[in-house]
């Protein structure tokens, strides 16, 4: 399981400390200031807050590796004045916890990882999986209630009609015709499962893309034949996460004619939409196995 770069916590304490009780970017508005490890969350998060929330994302650059992030002196001081912090835990973004912790503040947490149920030790991309998602939505609408009683109800409205859309993908996805497929990265595990979609990858090389080391050349092999020989029905790529062997992948499956399904770790550029993001996801894999 990969994590993201250890960041200075020395560092950031002296930052969130000096903070006080400014005012933040987030809250220079007067709404309530909402702060997500990713743009993943802190999409779910916007569509229940409204317009009554401002929320920032530590990481919402597309061509940023989420794992790669190392934090920067302004996080403290958004996570000191935050309301309600929302992220994946579960391991991937451990650098936003120890923000969360070093900053010191008050703030409600809402930690995806946790919503979802999985005992430790899972696959930690939850935001694959939609009744994570759904969970993680309506516990935002709780603590936004929680921090702004009156407007409550509006909370709890936009979260169930962010559920509604959440159980259209989930329809779609139940429709896909079931097949093999291998993927670069176990990142969109859940949503495979919810497609039916089995994920014959080698076991040995999932497990070394995942950890940034070398897959054993058996695996390698091994992974290029189901490729090469047309034995799966796409690759399932993580296109944030690029190595020698994974381009290799790619370039085997476009010269065999499979099908390639980008899947990432935020949102696509021109993306704000947590349930666009993943009906176009959906849509893709549907395509590719038709």
């Amino acid at each position: 399981m990969r994590s993201a770069l250890p960041l200075a916590v020395t560092a950031v304490a002296l930052v969130a400390a000096g903070c006080g009780g400014g005012t933040s970017d987030a809250t220079a508005d007067g709404k309530i200031a909402v702060v997500a490890s990713t743009n993943v969350w802190g999409s779910v998060a916007a569509a229940v807050g409204g317009d009554d929330v401002s929320v920032r994302s530590l990481i919402d650059d597309p061509s940023a590796d989420p794992h790669s992030y190392a934090d920067k002196p302004e996080d403290a001081t958004l996570l000191t004045d935050a309301d309600v912090v929302v992220y994946n835990g579960g391991g991937y973004d451990d650098f936003f916890t120890k923000l969360v912790d070093a900053a010191g503040a008050d703030a409600k947490q809402v930690v995806a990882y946790d919503e979802s149920g999985l005992p430790e030790g899972e696959n930690e991309h939850v935001w694959y999986d939609l009744d994570t998602v759904r969970k993680v939505a309506d516990r935002v609408a709780a603590e936004l209630g929680a921090v702004d009683p009156d407007n409550k109800d509006t909370y709890a409205a936009n979260a169930d009609a962010f559920d509604a859309r959440l159980d259209e993908v989930a329809t779609k996805a139940d429709a896909i015709t079931d097949g093999k497929v291998v993927a670069t990265e176990p990142v969109a595990k859940y949503l495979l499962d919810a497609a039916g979609l089995t994920d014959v990858t080698p076991p040995e090389f999932a497990e070394a893309i995942e950890e940034e080391t070398d897959p054993p050349i058996a695996a390698v092999a091994d992974t290029m034949d189901l490729v090469s020989g047309k034995q799966v029905v796409a690759l399932v790529n993580n296109d944030q996460t690029e190595t020698n062997v994974t381009g290799q992948l790619n370039d085997a499956a476009k010269t065999a004619g499979v099908p390639i399904v980008n899947v990432s770790e935020t949102l696509p550029p021109g993306v704000t939409d947590y349930v666009e993001w993943m009906t176009n996801q959906v849509d893709a894999l549907a395509t590719a196995v038709a």
